[in-house]
């Protein structure tokens, strides 16, 4: 027997992993801008992603609707061969399962050519920014 799924009732366990599907569908539909709903984490994400080199420029927006706003996001292509700057986005630690790293064991993402986000104890960063730093915490999430 087959059950209607209402999604009005939808509670959403990890609006970061539901952030990166966004950005990932968005990239292979060759999408130019995704709008994501926002909050503070979502936004130091963009913020790195766009200090990186990841994604072409980002706007906050307010709206009625959504107290946080929400994130537009234009995405970056080349424009000789329409090929993303983003390879590949890994969500690391999940609710059920948190992986956390000191700063003796930060990850490198395909040989230092990637960056892993880290949420530590000042702030959100990329895993070599901790590591000047000197700072652990969790891993977010892989960008390549």
């Amino acid at each position: 027997m087959m059950f209607p799924i209402n999604l009005n009732n939808f509670i959403m366990t990890d609006p970061i992993a539901d952030y990166l599907t966004r950005l990932r569908n968005a990239i292979k539909a060759n999408h130019r801008v995704v709008e994501i709903p926002a909050s503070n984490l979502k936004k130091e994400i963009t913020k790195i992603l766009f200090e990186q080199g990841y994604i072409l420029n980002y706007k906050f927006m307010d709206t009625e609707e959504n107290p946080a706003g929400i994130i537009k996001i234009a995405l970056k292509y080349d424009p000789v061969d329409r090929v993303n700057a983003i390879k590949g986005l890994r969500r690391v630690s999940r609710p059920g399962l948190r992986q956390y790293t000191g700063y003796k064991d930060m990850p490198r993402v395909l040989n230092g050519l990637g960056i892993a986000i880290l949420s530590t104890s000042r702030g959100v960063m990329t895993n070599k920014k901790a590591a000047d730093l000197k700072v652990g915490g969790e891993v977010l999430c892989y960008v390549y």
